[in-house]
């Protein structure tokens, strides 16, 4: 019967649906090749595939990067590396302000707890994790074993090759493919500009353009102790982008919803994102507050401030773009052809309509009740800390296929050495971000809710927050280390604070989980499936799946696009950067670092420092090398223009524009602005 629906259902199959020209985050096992060769006479080889995949670096904090030299030398933006930038400054030395360079390898410092991953491996997965639940009927039950045969295939395959072992699935489970990476833990910062070099203009050109930005860091790889000698690099492109060339970014978007249905876009829209940035202004709010409070403070919150602004901005950007009705009229479309397509055959129609209805009646049901969840977050990271390290020493003792979701032996290294990071961790500012986290959740909840009713025992709340991290010794990393060893009957004879509280809750929030997981995600996860199992019924795979942090490539072309009643250049210069910072006074965000007006005479001012391509990306492609089909470096992606911010949803290739560092601007800006000639030589390959 299924051979039958399939044949019937490819014969609805239009060429019209092909993805549009450059739109698409590609997986590397299913590339529209023929596409970019009818279109730019050039068809990827695996050789240059492999070359490709093997020379790019997911950055773990949440980003992208890329080898750069046979040396372990790693590209990657600024605001990828600035949290462990910021982890190796103190209050003596802030190298995110100030910039950092090491002329030799003994000067790199060591990063707290940065894990870099390169993908080396990918296998299909689907039958097996599929079979594994196929004669049972529950939602609740499929969903257990399917989760129960992933830890299994990821132990199994940790444990034969010792490589990070992650099964992911993609079309919304439509597959399953199991992805291997090569870890790294001893990474090295080499070097970094000055936080208004790499930030110029600050939160107000965030996601604009023109820009004038140097977002790029350096750091190094190390194995056994040395730099790590690699086959796998990107060689530098001797003369960078050029307008209209073919381009190519592979990096790790972080997440999409484009195969998501109308509802859950339009529930998106009215509900999620409003009452994100509400949480988000709440936060942003507390960390001005606290970072009034001095230099020092204000050093302190920095980091949290960018992350949580960009949020801010990528989210209004999105709500904006879902309230814009040609938007929601092309998603709407795009359902109602997808639906037409199902309604032409009875036998895909009986199968399959019924789950779009489903996912509405889940809406509603999480509407109603589980958005509870939500506003039962403490904040804290130190009780994070403490939470997993009860749930570290209770799974780890487990048979493997008795454990919580995320805690079989491939994951256990990866959670040991999170937990013990020795990044400092100031309570002053675990305080104030909790603190937020909680008032807002009580705005929501209140102290009568069972949760918050559990953790305050009729107490002052501000009073508990104060004390639980006033009292604990989680912040010292030997303390937690001492406890971490002792396992589970070290915790209990704890009197930490903190471990004492997250045994009380650790039971309540593993049912609330699991309830949770049964009634509502897995009946989610069956009707997404059964979807997307629809999907490749009536059009192939001639889309690609959504972003979840895995390795993709993109491509586009140089090009400027329609602007503000004029037209966006595809590239900006120097002359641009300066004329900024002099029409802003050179103060604030728009105040250009003191050597770039001490060496203002020395400068070619044509030099090219961003530019903007078609290439369709979305967060964490920053840091993603830019490409030509040599495979060389022609620039670093680190942002997208106010119009793609739409782009979680659809891409639209009139004005959506990913915004890169020009990779000349990087060479020229190291030898002529940063006395950084040796790395300048390493990325040209001179020795």
């Amino acid at each position: 019967m299924f051979k039958k629906v399939l044949i019937i259902a490819f014969s609805l199959i239009s060429i019209s649906f092909f993805a549009r020209s450059e739109e698409g985050m590609w997986t590397f096992f299913n590339l529209p090749l023929q596409q970019i060769e009818e279109k730019y006479n050039f068809k990827p080889t695996k050789e240059w595939l492999d070359k490709v995949r093997l020379s790019s670096v997911r950055f773990m904090d949440g980003g992208s990067g890329s080898f750069v030299s046979p040396d372990g030398l790693v590209m990657t933006n600024h605001h990828v590396g600035v949290g462990q930038i910021t982890k190796l400054s103190t209050e003596g030395k802030d190298y995110v302000t100030n910039g950092f360079y090491a002329k030799t390898y003994a000067e790199e410092l060591k990063c707290k707890d940065l894990e870099v991953n390169v993908l080396v491996n990918m296998i299909d997965v689907t039958e097996r994790v599929k079979n594994a639940s196929k004669d049972l009927q529950t939602a609740k039950e499929i969903n257990e074993a399917r989760s129960k045969e992933i830890d299994k295939i990821e132990t199994e395959y940790f444990q034969k090759t010792g490589l990070r072992s992650d099964v992911v699935n993609f079309y919304n489970g439509g597959e399953y493919w199991l992805y291997q990476y090569k870890k790294y833990t001893d990474v090295r910062l080499v070097f970094a500009p000055e936080r208004n070099a790499a930030y110029f203009g600050g939160d107000y050109d965030n996601f604009t353009y023109p820009r004038w930005n140097l977002d790029v860091t350096f750091f190094r790889v190390y194995e056994n102790d040395k730099p790590l000698k690699t086959d796998n690099y990107f060689k530098w492109s001797k003369n960078g982008a050029a307008v209209d060339e073919l381009v190519f970014m592979s990096g790790h978007p972080g997440r999409t919803s484009r195969l998501k249905t109308y509802a859950q876009i339009k529930f998106a829209r009215d509900y999620s994102i409003p009452h994100r940035l509400e949480w988000i202004q709440t936060t942003l709010d507390a960390l001005a507050n606290y970072a009034r409070g001095g230099e020092e403070q204000a050093r302190r919150a920095l980091i949290y401030q960018f992350g949580y602004e960009n949020s801010k901005k990528a989210a209004i950007g999105q709500l904006n773009g879902l309230k814009n009705p040609e938007l929601m009229v092309l998603k709407e479309n795009e359902e109602k052809d997808f639906r037409g397509r199902i309604l032409q055959n009875s036998e895909l129609a009986k199968q399959y309509m019924k789950y779009f209805d489903q996912i509405e009646e889940l809406i509603n049901l999480y509407q109603t009740k589980y958005y509870k969840r939500e506003y039962r977050n403490f904040g804290s990271r130190l009780f994070g800390i403490a939470l997993g390290m009860v749930r570290y020493a209770k799974e780890s003792t487990k048979p493997n296929d008795e454990r919580l979701p995320g805690y079989n032996d491939a994951a256990l290294p990866g959670i040991k050495f999170r937990l013990l990071s020795p990044a400092p961790i100031y309570k002053d500012v675990d305080k104030a971000l909790t603190w937020a986290s909680v008032k807002y959740s009580l705005s929501k909840l209140d102290v009568t809710d069972e949760f918050w009713r559990m953790l305050f025992e009729g107490s002052d709340p501000r009073q508990v927050v104060n004390k639980l991290i006033d009292e604990t010794k989680l912040d010292d990393i030997e303390y937690r280390k001492s406890l971490f060893e002792g396992g589970i009957e070290a915790l209990k004879k704890s009197d930490d604070p903190m471990i004492k509280l997250a045994l009380k809750v650790d039971d309540y929030l593993r049912n609330d989980e699991k309830e949770y997981r049964d009634n509502y995600e897995s009946k989610l996860k069956e009707a997404e499936e059964k979807i997307a199992e629809a999907r490749f019924l009536v059009y192939g795979k001639t889309k690609y799946p959504d972003a979840n942090f895995t390795l993709r490539l993109t491509y586009g072309t140089v090009k400027g696009y329609p602007m503000n009643g004029t037209i966006a250049p595809p590239f900006t210069t120097l002359y641009g950067m300066f004329d900024r910072a002099v029409s802003f006074g050179n103060k604030g965000d728009f105040q250009l670092p003191k050597r770039f007006w001490d060496r203002l005479s020395r400068l070619d001012l044509s030099t090219p420092v961003n530019f903007v391509s078609t290439c369709d990306i979305i967060g964490g492609n920053s840091g993603s090398p830019t490409i030509n089909k040599n495979a060389e470096i022609v620039g670093i992606v680190f942002d997208g223009n106010i119009e793609s911010l739409p782009g979680d949803y659809i891409y639209d290739i009139t004005a959506n524009r990913a915004v890169s560092v020009h990779s000349n601007f990087i060479l020229y800006a190291l030898r002529n602005l940063y006395d950084a000639s040796k790395l300048a030589d390493e990325l040209g390959g001179k020795k």
